[in-house]
């Protein structure tokens, strides 16, 4: 893993255990996209929730859009809209 990847990971763990949602949507990012990691949608759904229980905007739509699809958890579609009009309501 190239310096940068590590040095990003470890300052975005570091933030998102501290529970910045902003850390912990990009986190749940690099996870979801195997950006700097080995691809993990288990573990790219805890950091979005963590962030969208905080009231996150874009982690509670990424957290809509899994439930949607299917990608990490089990094909939901009322909890996807759960999650998409708490976003929306944020504009």
């Amino acid at each position: 893993m190239p310096l940068i990847n590590w040095f990003r990971k470890r300052s975005l763990r570091k933030a998102a255990t501290q529970g910045h949602a902003v850390a912990q949507t990009q986190l749940g990012l690099m996870y979801y996209n195997g950006d700097g990691v080995e691809r993990d949608y288990a573990e790219a759904l805890d950091w979005f929730r963590k962030a969208a229980e905080q009231g996150h905007a874009r982690a509670q739509r990424m957290l809509g859009l899994r439930y949607a699809s299917g990608e990490g958890v089990k094909q939901d579609y009322a909890e996807a809209l759960n999650w998409y009009r708490k976003a929306a309501a944020q504009g």
